[in-house]
């Protein structure tokens, strides 16, 4: 049995100009409504032979454009501009630097044109993009806006084949609910002359920027943030409502970038979940606790997170702390480790939500589940590839798929974000 799916689709179909250069969206000039169709088609090649199972059309968006919240650009030279000064050595000293800089914001304009935009696919060619169909159009403007000062201020953009220059990349992080703007400005060094006055000039040209961060990289590395950081404007961070609870987002945090289907993810899984109020739930792979915080404040009695980065359950427990949801914990450990322990030590959950990284979970964690033996599983993927193994083994293991409901996280693109609902053949 196949459910409809929800959400009026647009029918005109806006063109974008970039789609074959980029590649990010592979599907964005073709009809939404065919692309949710595709998607079904895949889900029912994938888990229409598992007996039993209902296979619910994709839930799709009502409007599925503008919608990542969180938005990404590399700076690089592009063509040297005419009449511009010889080029500096990069990394200097402070002096060398202080003086390029001073020097470059006397000459008035800068050495090269600055691209920033989208990396071609499969490449780090930058194709540049002054407007996107997915992107958040004031995310969109600040990142503009970054390029445009930055010769003003004498700030070069990022050289990756000799590692010379200083702006690498600008993420901009927006408050689907608050509005509120975290802009990281990722440099080629500590040093930041006249970061003061370009922070009062961008937020003078983007009054919705609330907060400002330098994140340093100075590696010769794909990985786009340091590990080192420093607030320049404001308190560092923005919060965002989901689902009824309010949620701290740093730059280093992990969090949706499509708001509105996020939404729609969880309370799915929740409502999937059959929470009355009574059941304890673990919430593995737990992240900074959304999910997990999500059933514990519409339904579950008790919930326990588990997740091996650090850095992510602090953030769990600071939102958990934020929003005064006294009946969820969260631990630091391996969920396969913890699964193995609980089952060992007794520890039944009635119910184990699970959202595990694309490669899907491990042969170890699944077993340990299965010994921990919960009602239900509500299993949330990224890969519904990897996922219908996962399932595949715990059905051997006294499980049942009963019902598989796809969500399109992103819209013009192949991903498909699937929750697969799991009972255990004769309950308990």
């Amino acid at each position: 049995m196949r459910n409809s799916s929800s959400g009026k689709k647009p029918d005109a179909v806006p063109t974008c100009p970039h789609a074959r250069a980029c590649g990010a969206c592979q599907h964005v000039n073709e009809p939404y409504a065919e692309q949710l169709a595709r998607k079904d088609a895949r889900v029912a090649e994938l888990f229409g032979g598992i007996d039993g199972a209902e296979l619910r059309l994709i839930l799709g968006m009502d409007d599925p454009y503008r919608y990542r919240n969180k938005v990404v650009s590399p700076y690089a030279p592009g063509k040297k501009l005419p009449g511009a000064a010889p080029a500096g050595k990069g990394k200097g000293s402070r002096g060398d630097r202080a003086r390029d800089a001073r020097d470059r914001r006397a000459a008035g304009r800068p050495r090269h044109e600055i691209l920033c935009g989208m990396y071609a696919a499969h490449s780090h060619r930058i194709v540049p993009t002054d407007e996107c169909l997915v992107e958040n159009e004031e995310a969109k403007r600040v990142i503009l806006a970054i390029r445009n000062l930055m010769p003003r201020f004498g700030m070069e953009p990022y050289r990756e084949d000799a590692g010379s220059g200083f702006l690498r990349h600008a993420v901009v992080r927006v408050g689907h609910t608050s509005g509120e703007m975290l802009v990281t400005l990722v440099t080629n060094g500590r040093e930041f002359p006249g970061s003061r006055a370009f922070c009062r000039e961008l937020v003078k040209r983007c009054p919705g920027v609330t907060t400002i961060v330098q994140n340093v990289n100075e590696r010769q590395t794909n990985v786009i943030l340091g590990e080192r950081e420093q607030t320049l404007y404001g308190p560092g961070f923005i919060l965002d409502q989901l689902c009824g609870l309010s949620f701290r987002i740093s730059s280093q945090s992990f969090y949706q970038v499509n708001a509105v289907q996020t939404e729609v993810l969880y309370r799915q899984a929740v409502e999937l979940a059959g929470l009355t109020g009574t059941e304890r739930a673990v919430d593995a792979y737990c992240g900074t606790g959304t999910i997990g915080l999500v059933a514990a404040k519409h339904g579950a009695a008790q919930v326990t997170g588990v997740d091996s980065v650090a850095s992510a359950i602090r953030d769990a427990r600071e939102n958990a702390r934020h929003n005064g949801v006294e009946n969820a914990r969260f631990v630091v450990d391996d969920a396969g480790a913890f699964m193995r322990k609980a089952a060992a030590e007794g520890e039944r959950p009635d119910v184990v939500l699970m959202d595990p990284p694309r490669a899907g979970s491990s042969e170890e964690f699944l077993e340990s589940l299965a010994a921990c033996a919960p009602a239900r599983v509500v299993y949330i993927s990224c890969n519904p590839e990897t996922q219908v193994h996962d399932v595949r083994h715990l059905e051997r293991r006294g499980y049942r798929l009963r019902v598989l409901q796809p969500v399109d996280m992103f819209p013009h693109t192949d991903h498909i974000e699937t929750i697969a609902l799991l009972e255990r053949e004769g309950g308990r």
